[in-house]
């Protein structure tokens, strides 16, 4: 599909429509209203339009996103274009009760574990980005998956994987690295098949301390600069556990992994201090004076992804977090970035010289140390 001035002109055209239609539907509605099904408070013909236009917009982005993969920044026009009109689609209110939406998602995890499947990695790691902060990461010997879950916090059974996609995912992957408590990076059904399957799954103290999983889950311990062994069927890995934090109550696991090949990979989860609990800097400003670390994978709205990425000082940034469905509409970060959420400095990040990669639900980027 060739990519012409008058195309883009009617993209741009179509994203600014949707984008002020669904910001005046999220004011009109309260949160909770109509769950389970399509906007219950529009017409047939209505919810029958806006299944279409996502169909359209979604079918847009499936060619576009083809042709313009994964880049650091600065990308390709066509492909910023492509991630503008996933914003206009996944902020729409109901977004998660509509087929369209559905089965682009799930078409997207059925990409990952096809290539899952047939993909071996000879050198460096490919990244793949699932849902929320969900990643998987293989190298030539090890496949590790972090905060990976199965979407079922948007709300709808029919957003999210299906049994099949979960067991298949997860038989392609060594081990599960669950940050923190939340249920969009705790998810109990991805946890236990990883376990069904005699694979680790680490998570801190705090993450189903109630249930009788608890005794089944690995519990590192919390310590900045500790090295730890982490046992695989396989290969035994050395890791960190920095003692992270979702603002004060939430202990977040911020995992910092040695591949077999000699490859750092760190994830922080929902890292995030706030007001007058800004403890986790004393250890954040330093990781880059003690440790080498090759791809940070850090969640896009945190309000200090720039101080973030300077601490860790990685070779590659991959965010996440943008546009996942189940939060409400506002908190929903978009791939354009809306730095007036939490004062942000996302956009900041991408013009500094840190290599910045952005991914879509299902794509992945091959990192290769230099």
């Amino acid at each position: 599909m060739q990519i012409t001035i008058k195309r883009i002109a009617t993209i741009l055209v179509l994203v600014l429509v949707a984008l002020v239609f669904n910001k005046a539907e999220a004011q009109m509605y309260d949160e909770k209203e109509g769950l389970g099904k399509p906007d219950p408070q529009l017409s047939q013909d209505d919810n029958d339009y806006l299944d279409r236009q996502a169909k359209v917009f979604l079918d847009t982005v499936t060619v576009l996103l083809e042709q313009f993969p994964p880049t650091t920044f600065p990308e390709a026009r066509e492909r910023g274009m492509a991630k503008l009109l996933l914003d206009a689609v996944f902020h729409e209110h109901f977004a998660a009760y509509r087929q369209p939406v559905q089965q682009y998602f799930r078409a997207q995890v059925d990409k990952v574990i096809h290539e899952l499947e047939t993909t071996k990695v000879e050198k460096g790691v490919r990244i793949w980005k699932i849902y929320d902060m969900g990643f998987i990461a293989r190298t030539k010997s090890v496949t590790l998956a972090f905060d990976l879950v199965t979407g079922i916090t948007s709300g709808s059974p029919d957003f999210a994987m299906s049994a099949e996609q979960v067991e298949r995912l997860v038989k392609q992957c060594d081990a599960l690295l669950i940050t923190h408590r939340h249920e969009d990076h705790a998810d109990k059904t991805m946890a236990e098949k990883f376990i069904e399957l005699g694979l680790p799954v680490l998570a801190t103290e705090q993450t189903w301390e109630k249930d009788s999983i608890f005794s089944k889950i690995i519990h590192p311990d919390r310590v900045a600069g500790n090295v730890q062994s982490l046992k695989l069927k396989k290969h035994s890995l050395e890791m960190i556990v920095y003692p992270g934090h979702q603002m004060k109550s939430i202990d977040c696991n911020v995992y910092l992994v040695k591949t077999p090949e000699g490859i750092w990979l760190a994830h922080n989860g929902d890292q995030i201090n706030e007001g007058d609990f800004m403890v986790d800097w004393e250890w954040i400003d330093h990781v880059k004076e003690t440790q080498k670390v090759d791809v940070l994978m850090t969640n896009a709205w945190t309000m200090d992804i720039f101080r973030m990425v300077k601490g860790f000082n990685p070779k590659l940034v991959m965010p996440g977090h943008e546009v996942e469905i189940g939060h409400t509409v506002w908190d929903r970060l978009p791939f354009w970035g809306d730095d007036e959420y939490l004062k942000l400095n996302y956009a900041e990040l991408k013009k500094s010289e840190y290599p910045v990669v952005v991914t879509c639900w299902g794509e992945s980027y091959h990192y290769l140390p230099k």
